[in-house]
């Protein structure tokens, strides 16, 4: 029985990949290039989503695919992998599905993907987890230059989650049973702003650090550096205007995988060498 894992290079790709391995489930990892190495029982496999006709090998023999959203012909991609013999397939997305706001693109793409995949005929599980944790590894490059972090939307509260409890929930759900046809809101288990994460690093890597936020004008201009102004004018509705509420602490990932959510501080200490 072999687990087909894309975006296996990500933060939770990677994660999955580690938990499918140590677990002894046959794993499938794909990438566009041969770049990266493997934990044991996981192979990995050329293939490119945004092109479903180099899937072949890919899913030769898989019956659960884990799967992100946004590609190009979602809809192909998921009759393709049907027709491969894939029966089930668990995808990640964010809370912002649910707003099903054609309006927002990020939104857009997250709801458009999750309708492909109800339509599919596929077996189907949803997983929405909130921001990353690993997220505030994007402060690396000012953590290099000092101790002032300056951050957009200073004072939203998320009940951030480490991609590690992402990546056990869809292990779980791939490889276990009575996870189809269900939706998993994923969160952390406490709601921080940035200002909180940045006194946890503090404490982690004894420095004195301090959070500023940035302007409306200063973030916007600094998001459309990474992002698409679309993307960046999506992020705004978010947090700015508030037609997105990730603070509210919910308990699926326990209930799912029988282990509390990690805390913020946890996955800091276990990431402590990547901030230094």
């Amino acid at each position: 029985m072999m687990y087909l894992i894309t975006g296996a290079t990500g933060n939770v790709g990677a994660a999955l990949t580690r938990a499918l391995g140590a677990a002894g489930a046959p794993a499938r990892a794909l990438v566009r290039r041969h770049n990266a190495a493997w934990p044991d029982g996981v192979e990995g496999v050329l293939g490119d989503l945004n092109h479903p006709e180099t899937l072949t090998n890919a899913f030769h023999g898989v019956r659960a695919m884990f799967l992100l959203p946004g590609y190009a012909d979602m809809p192909g991609l998921l009759a393709r992998a049907r027709s491969a013999g894939v029966r089930h397939v668990v995808l990640m997305t964010a809370g912002s599905a649910a707003l099903e706001d054609m309006t927002n693109a990020v939104s857009r793409y997250m709801t458009l993907s999750e309708r492909a995949v109800r339509a599919s005929g596929l077996a189907w599980t949803i997983l929405r987890p909130r921001a990353f944790m690993s997220n505030t590894l994007r402060w690396l490059p000012q953590l290099r230059e000092g101790d002032i972090v300056r951050v957009p939307f200073a004072a939203v509260r998320t009940a951030c989650i480490a991609p590690e409890d992402i990546a056990a929930v869809a292990a779980t759900a791939l490889t276990g049973e009575g996870h189809e046809g269900r939706v998993y809101e994923l969160t952390g288990p406490r709601a921080l702003t940035p200002a909180d994460q940045i006194a946890v690093l503090a404490e982690v890597l004894g420095r004195d650090l301090h959070c500023v936020g940035l302007s409306d004008a200063e973030a916007h201009a600094d998001m459309e550096k990474d992002m698409p102004a679309e993307y960046v004018d999506a992020f705004f509705r978010f947090h700015r205007d508030g037609i997105l509420d990730e603070s509210r602490v919910l308990p699926d990932v326990e209930e799912v995988t029988g282990h509390p959510a990690r805390f913020y501080e946890e996955w800091a200490l276990l990431h402590a060498d990547d901030f230094r």
